[in-house]
């Protein structure tokens, strides 16, 4: 009987083995998944041309705005923190590493009793755990796929805010354009208001013509304070991406030649993307922990040797005598409730949350892609079309000047006919700024990346 409850915990232990081996390697395999996903997408065709470009900050040939991305990338608050987090995680990574490792500790403690001498005692001991699972081993490499993640996420942070700037960029020249557009109108309308009063003065007009010169001068110059307010508050969002409180940013007299964003191949550019790197190394991290989780409920060895002596002074109780020790610990869970299941079974289903939040982020990018293709076929066409529109309302507007002039139209005809002309100037301003803004898009969407300026 003795001999039987002896070898119960044996029992037991090899019982809690065979029970968390049997569970290990069953979960499937979300990166092998991860990688079919994204061997699946199709090459877009429509990507064909001569122009290739490497880095999203070469699509815009500008030495000025190259020195606005350096003070965005150097003072830019969120990115700051993002790099932040970074260097957390790393710190974290290297206390992870140090659990493979084996721990010394030292202790000195000294009494003294009423007329006696006083004693000491002192120790050192070291503490080692097998890594007979590599379950340390795991732990540690999911810390370092914690911080290749957070790597990931702070190079999609400076491509995104590189991104920002550069439509930023370009919105505070389409702004500068409309505002140069909407000058000439009310500079034009004003004069046509006054040369209308001349005539009413004269006897040659009517008040209608005068009140509609008026109103339309009028409502031209509201819409002059309009975009003059929208230039101030874009200076504002680009400081804001720029870091700081209050400042003037250069705006280019004219757009920018802008590269059309091309890699060699689309699906291979989409890996590139560093949000997509990102959530594959969460898919990595979590695969690890859910391992790490199962092997908790596996036996583990620890073993610990120590000095220890005593003495009437601090140096003899570690340097005359010592006593060494040498211990051996197995341990293993045999009940905890169904503690260690759940939380292995939680871990597995972290891992599968990842590998759907990478699906996502698969998806999007597909989307973004698509999205910005289609959407640079059909700027194109609508500038190409406004382009012949605004030609013919220029050419219309100076015929219509001449038959006025001479009386054969009224007033509200060479209006409209004003109107339409500068309306067409406007809306080719805009379709410029959106190709040009969609080509940045299209880059990002592409992966191509800010250009690395430090070892990060």
């Amino acid at each position: 009987m003795s001999k039987l409850i002896s070898s119960a915990p044996i029992i037991l232990v090899l019982s809690a083995l065979l029970t968390a081996c049997s569970t290990l390697g069953k979960h499937p395999d979300y990166e092998h998944l991860a990688e079919q996903d994204t061997m699946r997408l199709e090459t877009w065709s429509q990507i064909s041309s001569d122009t290739k470009t490497t880095y999203l900050n070469e699509l815009l040939d500008s030495p000025v705005l190259e020195e606005i991305l350096g003070q965005a990338m150097e003072n830019n608050p969120e990115l700051q923190q993002t790099l932040l987090a970074l260097d957390i995680l790393q710190s974290q990574y290297l206390a992870t590493r140090a659990t493979q490792l084996p721990t010394v500790d030292a202790a000195l403690s000294g009494s003294k009793t009423e007329g006696a001498n006083a004693d000491y005692t002192g120790s050192v001991t070291v503490s080692w755990e097998l890594d007979l699972w590599s379950r340390l081993a795991n732990e540690t490499s999911a810390a370092a796929n914690d911080v290749a993640e957070q790597q990931a996420l702070y190079q999609y942070v400076r491509d995104t805010l590189a991104a920002e700037v550069m439509q930023s960029w370009l919105k505070l020249i389409n702004l500068n354009q409309a505002i140069a557009i909407e000058e000439q109108r009310v500079d034009l309308l004003e004069r046509n208001e006054q040369w209308i009063l001349q005539r009413y003065r004269s006897g040659m007009g009517d008040l209608e013509d005068l009140d509609s010169a008026r109103s339309t001068a009028a409502s031209a110059r509201s819409t002059l304070i309009g975009l003059k307010e929208s230039l101030q508050q874009q200076q504002r969002a680009m400081n804001l991406l720029l870091g700081r409180s209050q400042g003037s940013t250069v705006i280019a007299s004219d757009y920018p030649e802008v590269l059309v964003p091309l890699a060699d191949l689309p699906n291979q550019t989409l890996q590139r993307r560093p949000d997509l790197k990102a959530a594959y190394a969460a898919i990595k991290a979590s695969d690890l922990r859910t391992s790490v989780a199962y092997k908790e409920m596996l036996p583990s060895i620890n073993l610990e040797a120590a000095l220890s002596d005593t003495g009437t002074s601090p140096g003899d109780a570690l340097l005359r005598n010592p006593v060494w020790s040498l211990l051996g610990q197995l341990t293993a869970p045999l009940f905890r409730g169904g503690e260690l299941r759940a939380n292995a079974e939680a871990a597995e289903l972290a891992t599968a949350q990842s590998y759907q939040a990478y699906r996502e982020t698969l998806l999007t990018a597909v989307k973004e892609v698509e999205n910005a293709i289609s959407r640079e076929s059909s700027l194109g066409a609508q500038r190409e079309q406004i382009e012949i529109a605004l030609s013919s309302a220029r050419s219309n507007f100076k015929q219509y000047q001449q038959k006025y002039r001479n009386g054969l139209v009224s007033v509200l005809d060479l209006l409209e006919v004003q109107q339409s002309a500068f309306d067409l100037e406007s809306q080719l301003n805009d379709l410029t700024y959106e190709r040009l803004g969609n080509r940045v898009t299209l880059g990002l969407a592409l992966g191509l990346g800010i250009k690395e300026t430090d070892q990060r």
